[in-house]
């Protein structure tokens, strides 16, 4: 039975919220898809247009733009990170309220522009690889997935579900000069290398991710190379997309190297479906894409926080890529 004193205090909240609730749609411009239109922005999306990983990204700013109302510039860099910081000098130069940044380019790098941008006032948030040093000094939120801890799970799963003979060779491929983009593959590393593995790190360079077949003859003379291979673990969507194209210049037929690696797409969707790859490290791109701009707006317009979103999503494997696979093939995980 509901006693007076609590009925009353029903009735109050509903008398109140009935009084605040137009206010605030009126004065803080939350009824309807334009709550931040005025709002200038540029995004990063990192790679090129119709790249696998940052066509994903760039859908998720474009979605978030679509129900914000803001005015958002997409911005794309062919993984390049001397362009990122051009084109981020650049945006700073145009004055938009806020910048949605790749960390790439590192903490050194980013530094001195994220300095300017705050002295202008200029809001930034960063998605993909985190630029720590860079927050700390000047402010900004980090969306998508914490790589060292990313890359060393990814690494511990394959050995417990993988029955991989001990002391055997895993290839790790990843561009050790990135030194805060690299962070997700030697995590990788680390983990085979602490459980009796020979870890053999094969140099990445970012234009791999812009076209895969460049990687073509390094991968398949790693391969051919270290013959008692029983991983490989691709630095990126793209790379691992282009799973058959590698293993099959090195003669391997699918599952003889066990392929590991990051994201979802369609091709890797397919290359499941055909047993070359056998485990992903899921880190929903769409998600680095969407939140960022949220964030940027709602700094901008109420003067909220920065968010930080941990995107990794966990792994996917031979067991359950068909739940997510109509998603992956639509382009948004």
């Amino acid at each position: 039975m509901v006693s007076k004193k609590s009925l009353l205090v029903v009735v109050v909240m509903v008398m109140l919220a009935a009084i605040v609730l137009p206010v605030v749609a009126q004065d803080g411009e939350l009824d309807g898809a334009g709550w931040c239109s005025g709002v200038n922005l540029r995004f990063f999306a990192g790679g090129t247009e119709g790249d696998a990983f940052a066509t994903i990204v760039y859908r998720g700013a474009l979605a978030a733009a679509r129900d914000t109302g803001a005015n958002v510039e997409y911005v794309f860099s062919g993984w390049d990170s001397p362009m990122m910081v051009q084109q981020l000098r650049e945006a700073i130069a145009v004055q938009p309220d806020g910048i949605a940044m790749m960390g790439h380019p590192g903490d050194d790098a980013i530094l001195p522009l994220a300095a300017d941008a705050a002295a202008d006032g200029i809001k930034m948030m960063y998605q993909n690889v985190d630029v720590p040093l860079v927050r700390a000094a000047y402010g900004g939120g980090y969306v998508g997935a914490q790589l060292g801890p990313q890359g060393r799970a990814l690494g511990e799963e394959a050995i417990r579900q993988f029955d991989l003979l001990e002391g055997s060779t895993v290839l790790v491929l990843a561009n050790v000069t990135d030194t805060n983009r690299a962070q997700r593959e030697l995590g990788t590393a680390a983990a085979f290398e602490e459980a009796g593995f020979n870890v053999v790190l094969v140099d990445s360079p970012p234009d791999w991710a812009a076209d895969p077949n460049l990687g073509i003859p390094s991968i398949s003379a790693a391969l051919l190379n270290n013959p008692e291979t029983s991983v490989i673990v691709f630095s990126g969507g793209q790379l691992l997309g282009n799973t058959p194209a590698f293993l099959e210049a090195a003669g391997k037929q699918p599952g003889e190297v066990i392929a590991i690696g990051f994201d979802t797409s369609e091709l890797i969707i397919q290359n499941f479906r055909e047993g070359w790859v056998q485990l992903t490290s899921d880190q929903q791109p769409w998600l680095q894409g969407y939140m960022p701009v949220i964030s940027l707006c709602q700094q901008i317009k109420f003067g909220l926080g920065a968010l930080n979103v941990d995107t990794g999503a966990g792994f996917i494997d031979a067991n359950n890529f068909e739940q997510v696979a109509d998603l992956a093939i639509a382009g948004l995980r």
